[in-house]
């Protein structure tokens, strides 16, 4: 009994350690944990607190400081041994035995709270059903320990801090179907690896059909509410979900963009996208913001200067990497930047420090972690587990789809989850995981350049426009309003949309119509065609594509360093007169040998043309990020195998035989017998590029899900 005691007091001692270190003196409030006890902890004896005594709690600030560690909600200091806090029922013990006695006193009774937090919720000699978790012989867990229970419950729901940010929206989609679309963000830690690590918000959409009055008013009830973190418990208690089955989760395509937003960008209306198609299967879809994208704490330069300014201690000095109008090379050499460098010694061992932190914070935004915080996305949404009732089974979601990227994680989620998503559908995402990215950018380079030879062949006219453009920037780059140089290396990035929808060739041969303007008997570029680019190429706006694209392809320390692969392939490729040289290329007359575009690739030198993505503190990140050499793996063949023949997870995956993006041949070695996914049924196609599940949705959902489900035999 004495050991109930001094457990109570030991967590009561831990909750205030934390406490004080964690609570953040800019935000004074008053604790979620209360509410959270009350309208999430459940248990008996009428629940740990009183609803007369909760009082609303504001949300936390989004602007808080970026290595917040959230407060545990316990801010009064624990009590003393010999406090009044405690009732002491062994008034009649003989005060000379006790700890340093021959024996423990026999009939000690453990203390008691005088405060209601942690009040017996049952007799003092009841004893519950639930088996001992430690092992124990003594018949199951005390009072106290089902208090515990519930004390870690609540703060681990305050720690995860689930918000609604704003008030549910109604859509009419038409065809009789009204949804309802809730804004939700909760908190997830930066590094997993670190018991005590500073959190981040991750924010998704879920998209549900309002199906009758109840339901509407419901909803409606909830634009009452003003508090971000009641509504999501209002939410999560009126839900009542046990189990993920009606979910069906989306990972999107990048890395580094966020989820479509649902009717601006997803429609719901019958037939209009795979997600209402969706809809008619499942109850909910879930719209995930991966981590650093969308509305989830962002990753920006801005941010980045926030977080790490030591790393940008140099940036704008003699030592920076600007670039001028005239030339596409940085004006200040490597040598200047050293010679900086040992000038400012101090400074220079801030920067460094600085570049290995950012190095270690940026290397968390791969898939290894976007499916973890899809699985803390589940366990918000799902109905708190009554303490002290036994653990559920497996809770898996339902359903999953990935596109592009959002495939990659989906591998990622049959490699490193016991229990992915029941359904696993992946559409142009088959990672090259037994190929090297040297290897399977050389690749892609063959299939860019005959998605470049396609598009002349439908615009010939535009051979010349090309030659021309690239020409013109060889001899003059143009300022552009975001601060950023056009190049001519710049401009043939545009070829990485050629291989997205059918309309794709044709919105490039408009853009390059209205190229030039006559003025003063010269031809000068049009602003509209240079504003353009910055809304075209949005790689300063999300960095993250460009910091961590080729980290994708980093499975573990073996398939470390990138080191460029993608500009290794290209600089190869070059090392002869090649069709791929824009340089020589451009100067010749003949339409025989047109310019060849780029496709979804990054180079190194986009730190020195894209203006959010340079400058000396950028640079060094993303060389430091190619040259790592310790990435943890993404993938686990064996264990994707398992999870396919035990009947845990179903897979479908549709692939694109002249995709540009997601090399077939690579793909093909994942697929095939023997391989990873050799249990995943495969649609193989060219009549979509690599945007058919935007571009007709509803069609490869439907075969996708039925071929997993075995309704749809494909292969035949």
């Amino acid at each position: 009994m004495k050991f109930q005691s001094t457990l109570l007091f030991a967590l009561l001692r831990s909750t205030r350690a934390l406490s004080s270190t964690t609570t953040c003196a800019r935000h004074p409030r008053s604790s979620p944990l209360s509410f959270a006890l009350a309208n999430r902890g459940g248990g008996g004896g009428g629940g740990l607190l009183s609803s007369q005594r909760l009082s609303a709690t504001p949300s936390p600030d989004d602007n808080d400081e970026p290595n917040r560690i959230p407060a545990t909600g316990w801010n009064h200091n624990p009590p003393k041994e010999d406090s009044k806090f405690w009732q002491n029922n062994n008034q009649n013990n003989d005060s000379n035995s006790g700890i340093n006695g021959d024996r423990p006193q026999e009939e000690e009774k453990p203390k008691k709270l005088r405060t209601g937090w942690l009040h017996n919720t049952e007799p003092a000699k009841a004893k519950s059903k639930t088996s001992d978790p430690a092992g124990g012989k003594g018949g199951g867990s005390t009072t106290t320990n089902l208090a515990q229970e519930r004390l870690k419950q609540a703060m681990a729901l305050q720690e995860q801090n689930h918000r609604i940010v704003g008030p549910p929206t109604f859509h009419a989609c038409g065809d009789g179907r009204q949804v309802v679309v809730t804004e939700h963000k909760i908190s997830v830690p930066i590094y997993r690896n670190q018991e005590r690590s500073p959190r981040m918000d991750v924010a998704f959409s879920v998209v549900e059909e309002v199906k009758d009055l109840d339901t509407q008013s419901w909803f409606q009830s909830l634009l009452q509410s003003p508090n971000p973190f009641q509504r999501a418990t209002q939410y999560v208690q009126k839900a009542n979900l046990k189990d993920a089955k009606g979910m069906c989760l989306y990972l999107q395509g990048g890395p580094g963009f966020g989820s479509p937003q649902p009717i601006a960008g997803l429609g719901f209306s019958a037939g209009s996208s795979w997600a209402a198609k969706a809809l008619g299967t499942y109850s909910r879809i879930v719209l995930m913001d991966q981590r650093g994208t969308g509305k989830s704490t962002p990753i920006t330069k801005q941010t980045l200067e926030q977080r790490f300014p030591d790393l940008f201690l140099f940036d704008g000095s003699s030592g920076g990497g600007s670039t001028t109008t005239t030339t596409t090379t940085t004006t200040t050499t490597q040598d200047a930047l050293e010679s900086q460098f040992a000038q400012r010694p101090e400074d220079h061992a801030k920067f460094l420090a600085a570049l290995s932190q950012a190095t270690e914070y940026m290397a968390q935004f791969r898939a290894d972690n976007i499916v973890k915080d899809a699985e803390a996305i589940k366990s918000a949404l799902l109905v708190p587990l009554e303490p002290g009732s036994p653990a559920p089974g497996p809770l898996p979601y339902g359903c999953a789809i990935g596109q592009s990227f959002g495939g990659f994680c989906m591998m990622s989620y049959l490699s490193l989850m016991e229990h992915p998503p029941t359904i696993c559908l992946l559409t142009g995402g088959i990672a090259p995981m037994l190929t090297p990215a040297y290897e399977a950018y050389s690749g892609l380079w063959e299939r860019v350049k005959e998605r470049s030879l396609q598009y002349y062949d439908m615009y010939p006219g535009d051979i010349k426009m090309v030659k021309m453009i690239v020409k013109k920037l060889l001899e003059e780059p143009q300022r552009l309003p975001s601060g950023g140089t056009l190049t001519a290396r710049r401009f043939l990035q545009l070829g990485m949309g050629l291989g997205g929808s059918p309309s794709a060739f044709a919105s490039l041969h408009n853009k390059l119509a209205n190229a030039f303007v006559q003025e003063n008997d010269q031809i000068v570029f049009t602003r509209a065609f240079l504003k353009s680019f910055d809304a075209e190429q949005p790689f300063g706006d999300y960095p993250i594509y460009y910091f961590m694209h080729e980290s994708i392809y980093a499975d573990g320390p073996e398939n470390s360093p990138t080191n460029w692969a993608a500009n290794r392939a290209y600089q190869n490729k070059i090392q002869t007169p090649s069709d791929f040289d824009y340089k020589l290329t451009s100067g010749m007359d003949s339409d025989a040998k047109p310019v060849i575009f780029f496709g979804e690739m990054v180079f190194p030198w986009m730190s020195e043309d894209y203006a959010e993505c340079g400058d000396v503190g950028c640079q060094h990140l993303v060389n430091s990020l190619a040259t790592k050499t310790d990435w943890p793996n993404l993938y686990n063949g064996e264990h994707m195998r398992q999870v396919l023949d035990d009947g845990r997870s179903r897979a479908a995956s549709a692939s694109y035989l002249d995709d540009m993006y997601v090399d077939w041949d690579c793909a093909k070695k994942v697929l095939s017998r023997g391989g990873p996914l050799e249990k995943c049924k495969a649609y193989v196609t060219n009549e979509y590029q690599h945007s058919g599940l935007r571009d007709d949705g509803a069609k490869i959902f439907a075969k996708l899900h039925g071929m997993a489900m075995g309704s749809v035999r494909t292969p035949s």
